[in-house]
């Protein structure tokens, strides 16, 4: 690519990046702070990437969800996984009807442009594969035959990382699925006080105004295809993965001992994809090793699998990847 190809770019992808401020903006009126959140669930909606919130309860998920959907004109469902939900409750069923001896399909919330999987942790095995098609394939099977999923099509599920009782783990399968896992915090003072200044009130409904509509969404998802992304940086991203696996080839011997299982190809992938869409958020048509390393826990974390001695000594999956992107020098 010459250097008039990567101005072009540039240019173009400042100019048609301008929705993303009117979007945030648009999601303040209802969300008070939460930046980071909101920043990951445009980058989960640009990158075609699937997105794991985990916080305890309380910090807005669901209405920043909700909000996001609202902001693009998107279809929307949610779905409040529970211990006896079936996978028909989320794909849908064949329906016999005795008139005249047929059967027609009752599609079920899977068919939307937003799902909304509330605590997916708390349905069994069998229900949360269901999700696996459509998550990886955007379709679904019913009976015999499949059916495409609208686009654009994504996937925001929520867990509660403190009750866990009467939950079931999501399968690793499962879990490298989701682009981002994205880890949410309490708010700080001066927020929560405009939170309560803004939500305090018992009949008060705050209007969110359509920012695009979807087909805008799957425009924006091609140019983010075209931003630049140098070689060196695609080979930083394999040294990180790879650093992940065998920590001991990068200088950082005392690593292995705490991964049982480092992170898959999937991990690189999304890792290239969302640092375009992260730098589309800031109006640029290139990425820089700041785009990677800013996206880098989001896209990592949830991929490496610690071990029992990581386990008993705290160190948490943030520990090793910020030990990764300490020791593996910047092209």
């Amino acid at each position: 690519m010459t250097p008039s190809d990567k101005d072009r770019i540039n240019e173009r992808i400042k100019e048609e990046s301008k929705f993303v401020g009117e979007m945030i903006n648009a999601m303040s009126n209802v969300i008070v702070g939460q930046k980071y959140l909101l920043e990951r669930l445009l980058v989960g909606l640009l990158a075609n990437g699937h997105i794991l919130i985990e916080s305890v309860p309380g910090l807005a998920k669901t209405l920043s969800v909700t909000t996001l959907s609202r902001s693009i004109q998107a279809k929307y469902h949610r779905i409040q996984f529970t211990p006896d939900l079936l996978p028909a409750d989320i794909i849908g069923t064949l329906i016999y009807n005795p008139k005249d001896s047929s059967y027609f399909i009752k599609k079920g919330p899977i068919f939307a442009n937003i799902i909304l999987a509330d605590e997916i942790n708390r349905a069994p095995a069998k229900v949360q594969s269901a999700l696996l098609e459509a998550m990886q394939e955007r379709q679904v099977t019913i009976g015999e035959e499949s059916y495409k999923l609208e686009e654009p099509f994504i996937v925001i599920a929520t867990q509660n990382p403190i009750e866990q009782e009467g939950t079931y783990p999501l399968p690793e399968a499962q879990v490298d699925r989701f682009m981002l896992k994205v880890k949410i915090s309490y708010p700080l003072p001066d927020e929560e006080f405009e939170i309560l200044n803004r939500m305090a009130e018992t009949s008060k409904k705050i209007n969110v105004p359509a920012v695009i509509d979807p087909q805008a969404v799957l425009k924006a998802r091609k140019l983010v295809d075209e931003i630049y992304i140098d070689d060196k940086l695609k080979r930083y991203i394999v040294d990180i993965v790879f650093a992940t696996r065998s920590p001991e080839k990068y200088n950082m011997p005392d690593l292995k001992k705490l991964i049982q299982l480092g992170a898959s190809p999937r991990a690189g992938i999304a890792l290239v994809i969302a640092s375009k869409a992260y730098a589309f958020l800031q109006g640029r048509g290139y990425v820089t090793p700041d785009d990677i390393k800013t996206i880098s826990e989001d896209v990592l974390r949830h991929r490496i699998i610690l071990s029992y001695e990581a386990e008993a000594e705290d160190i948490t999956t943030e520990n090793i990847i910020k030990t990764i992107f300490d020791t593996i020098p910047i092209p």
